[in-house]
């Protein structure tokens, strides 16, 4: 498997488990899923939002778009379906367009503002993408400790229980 087949692969298994998280989730009350639990993002809900928060100002960055946030702690949908919906649509989205690239697209570097550090960077697009699937991988970590803390079973989401991994 070269570079672009595993981040197609990784994109892919990132849907696949937002999808069984987000069934979970919506097992919890929108109380539950809102309390302050003291992680960084205080609730699931907030952890979700900044999730999708990110992944909505890599892929402006990744396809030379303004970037349409300039905090990451804004609250993008109060609504639990709402942000349910929104997340899923930017999956595909993102996993549409790691499926159109090419192995050169990989090199190409990209100039952007850095929203936590405030640092101009300049990334091939393979380290921007690597980043924002770790990224995102960091964050479900938090909200899987918080759905286990909650009692809830998300079920096995390890990488290798997807259903199209061999």
């Amino acid at each position: 498997m070269n570079l672009l087949e595993n981040l197609q692969l990784q994109a892919r298994y990132s849907q696949w488990v937002n999808q069984r998280l987000y069934d979970a989730c919506a097992n919890l009350t929108d109380d539950e899923r809102k309390q302050d639990r003291g992680v960084f993002f205080h609730s699931i809900h907030g952890t979700w939002n900044h999730l999708l928060l990110g992944d909505r100002v890599w892929l402006a960055r990744l396809q030379d778009q303004p970037v349409p946030y300039q905090r990451l702690d804004l609250e993008l949908y109060a609504d639990f379906d709402e942000l349910r919906a929104a997340q899923a649509d930017c999956d595909q989205v993102l996993l549409d367009w790691i499926q159109g690239l090419q192995t050169d697209d990989l090199q190409r570097r990209i100039a952007f503002r850095s929203l936590s550090t405030g640092q101009d960077k300049v990334l091939a697009v393979a380290t921007m993408l690597t980043t924002l699937l770790i990224h995102k991988t960091h964050h479900r970590g938090q909200i899987t400790a918080l759905l286990s803390q909650c009692g809830c079973d998300y079920g096995a989401i390890d990488f290798i229980c997807a259903p199209f991994v061999d």
